[in-house]
């Protein structure tokens, strides 16, 4: 135990060597900063990317499997995924290479065609007609390029469509990346490019995309699966091993400041000789010198670990404000537990490095000492 007239001792000793006690405390705070602040960075890139994918986590995206010669997802397909499916909302889905005109301008791409947008799209003008029979979706970049508005026509492939919804932007993976949606018969050719299941939540999600590959796939791969989980679940894994390096490299640094300490006690030590002789000479017992000199060491990871988190806090607090919109997540548990780690293994690190210049001070023969 570290009592109080011990650590008043060590703060006067810290005070009399100001820039050398300066020099060791900032290569605390570094250590911590590179432990706290890193930690926090990485849990709000973690969040941001994952919320790219949460409003999509929901869906299973149907595709042709290795076995499919003809590369459709047929009718009987379809059938056989809604009973897998049931109670989900099942869209099938064409796409195909079109060119899409306005009076002045002109874009060559992708067209998808389905009966059912209303459940894969957002509008953010008009209302998505369910079941759509006419008219076309255009997302809102696709109507700035063609210069077009909510009620105009444009032409695809040669035929006229009104415009009856601008679609909001999407973030993330999966169906929202559309610029141009048509009716199903739009595309008149047999079978489907891909099938799009929207579950209830993530987890039936996943349930689904395991159920259904059972269900249609009786001797051959007809149809393979993916959803978007899939990328939460590889991003988060990714996220987590890259947090756990950068914790190991902030980590190697407060080492380096433990071994600066340890120097910078280890120099005190042997400039206070005559000092902790005349301790020692008046009656002062070996156990109060090594508190004196252990409560230095503490001292300076605990004022260390101080700033160290105050500065973390102030850049975890501009990051999450600039990542996420919202400063305050700097305070969430996750990020707590940075800040307790850097500051803990701050003081850890800092009073070990002061044990052996503290057992070399108290060991030291004061009649020695004094008449060296």
């Amino acid at each position: 135990m570290i009592d109080a007239p011990a650590l008043r001792m060590a703060w006067l000793n810290l005070w009399r060597n100001r820039l050398r006690t300066g020099l060791a405390t900032l290569g605390v705070v570094i250590g911590v900063v590179a432990i706290a602040a890193i930690g926090i960075t990485g849990t709000a890139i973690q969040v941001g990317a994952t919320q790219q994918l949460g409003d999509l986590s929901n869906t299973v995206t149907v595709f042709p499997g290795e076995d499919n010669t003809d590369g459709v997802i047929t009718e009987s397909n379809v059938n056989a995924i809604e009973r897998a499916a049931a109670g989900a909302t099942v869209v099938p889905q064409r796409s195909e290479p079109m060119t899409v005109s306005s009076r002045s301008e002109s874009r060559r791409v992708t067209v998808e065609a389905t009966s059912t947008p209303a459940a894969l799209y957002t509008a953010a003008e008009g209302t998505i007609p369910s079941p759509m029979r006419s008219g076309v979706l255009l997302s809102e970049e696709m109507a700035t390029d063609l210069g077009v508005s909510l009620g105009q026509t444009v032409s695809v492939d040669g035929r006229s469509y009104r415009v009856v919804a601008i679609l909001e932007p999407s973030g993330g993976f999966g169906p929202g990346g559309v610029s141009v949606v048509l009716p199903l018969d739009a595309i008149d050719r047999d079978g489907y490019d891909q099938v799009t299941v929207v579950a209830e939540d993530g987890e039936d999600a996943q349930r689904l995309a395991e159920v259904i590959p059972e269900e249609v796939n009786q001797r051959e791969e007809v149809v393979d699966t993916f959803t978007p989980a899939d990328i939460q679940e590889s991003i988060s894994g990714f996220f987590a091993t890259l947090n756990a390096a950068l914790l190991g490299v902030g980590s190697i640094s407060l080492i380096v400041a433990g071994v600066s300490i340890l120097n910078v006690m280890l120099m005190s030590v042997v400039e206070r000789r005559a000092e902790i002789g005349v301790f020692r000479a008046v009656g002062i017992r070996r156990r109060e010198v090594m508190r004196m000199v252990v409560a230095e060491a503490a001292l300076l990871g605990v004022v260390g670990g101080l700033v160290g988190v105050a500065l973390s806090l102030v850049i975890g607090y501009t990051v999450n404000a600039q990542l996420l919109g919202d400063p305050t997540l700097v305070f969430a548990p996750r990020n707590i537990q940075f800040l307790a780690l850097g500051f803990g293994f701050a003081v850890l690190a800092s009073t070990l490095s002061g044990i052996y210049p503290a057992w070399k001070a108290s060991t030291a023969n004061p009649v020695e000492v004094l008449r060296g």
